[in-house]
């Protein structure tokens, strides 16, 4: 199917559609003309340190945008299904930022941030507020313990008006160089991301298209659920980094605004 035969679109966030709280110009337009013509827009972010409510309190304070809980998909919602499933009331340290947690603690996951005797597995998140502490406890619990350990995302970095600054794959490599022990991750690339929104929209493969500005994440994430992708060269992927990466994208454009553009008149 052609670009302009998608309807439900996946849109990745950071760097993305925004960059901190700035809107790209033509992301509301995109959005309305997604409305227009009666698709469904979804946004998937790895982004861990905000829930879904947190998420459509931004996008009306920030983006003068209106949007409801359900449309957002964290890689904090899908750590929470697998965990609910797999560790339910059983105890869990979690090193996150306050909103996760207590988002894992209002679906009802037992969370610790402390070093205690009975803890079950591990999970790291993105957490722009890192102590060296909730470092030092994670080694030791990587290092002394048996421990099943799980993180929300692989991304590097973080896109940010400056630039980028470390995101929870960073953060995860220091826990690896320190114990030599690696998580599973749990958000994107995962395909299950795209799955649910699959289930829950009720549009088929064939009419999605995931967006994003990484290739090992969005890209990788759109590629392993069997659905078509598109990468904005407005974040972390460049142009030359397309000539050899092992997730090519079925399309590529600048920014948000030329993909509009490209919906509207049928261009590449």
């Amino acid at each position: 199917m052609s670009l302009q035969d998608k309807k439900l679109f996946l849109f990745d966030i950071d760097g993305t559609i925004a960059i901190g709280d700035t809107l790209y110009e033509g992301t509301k337009e995109l959005l309305s003309y997604i409305s227009s013509i009666g698709g469904s827009s979804c946004f998937i972010t790895n982004n861990s340190t905000k829930s879904g409510a947190d998420y459509v309190d931004k996008f009306q304070t920030c983006f003068g945008l209106t949007a409801t809980e359900n449309q957002f998909i964290t890689s904090g919602c899908m750590t929470i299904q697998f965990l609910t499933k797999n560790f339910k009331n059983k105890k869990i340290y979690c090193l996150g930022t306050k909103s996760f947690i207590k988002e894992l603690q209002k679906n009802g996951l037992c969370v610790t941030e402390e070093l205690e005797p009975d803890i079950s597995c591990i999970l790291a998140g993105f957490d722009n507020e890192l102590t060296y502490r909730k470092l030092e406890i994670a080694c030791e619990l990587l290092s002394t313990r048996d421990l099943p350990f799980y993180a929300t995302n692989p991304d590097l970095r973080c896109p940010v008006p400056f630039g980028f600054v470390p995101d929870c794959g960073a953060i995860c490599e220091m826990l690896t160089s320190s114990t030599g022990k690696k998580p599973v991750f749990l958000g994107k690339p995962n395909a299950s991301v795209v799955e649910k929104c699959l289930m829950d929209t009720g549009f088929s493969k064939e009419e999605t298209l995931v967006i994003g500005d990484r290739l090992y994440t969005d890209i990788a994430c759109g590629i392993h659920a069997g659905v078509d992708t598109c990468v904005l060269l407005t974040g972390e992927a460049k142009k030359e980094d397309l000539a050899d990466t092992a997730f090519p994208p079925n399309y590529c454009f600048d920014t948000v605004a030329d993909l509009l553009r490209a919906l509207r008149t049928g261009c590449r």
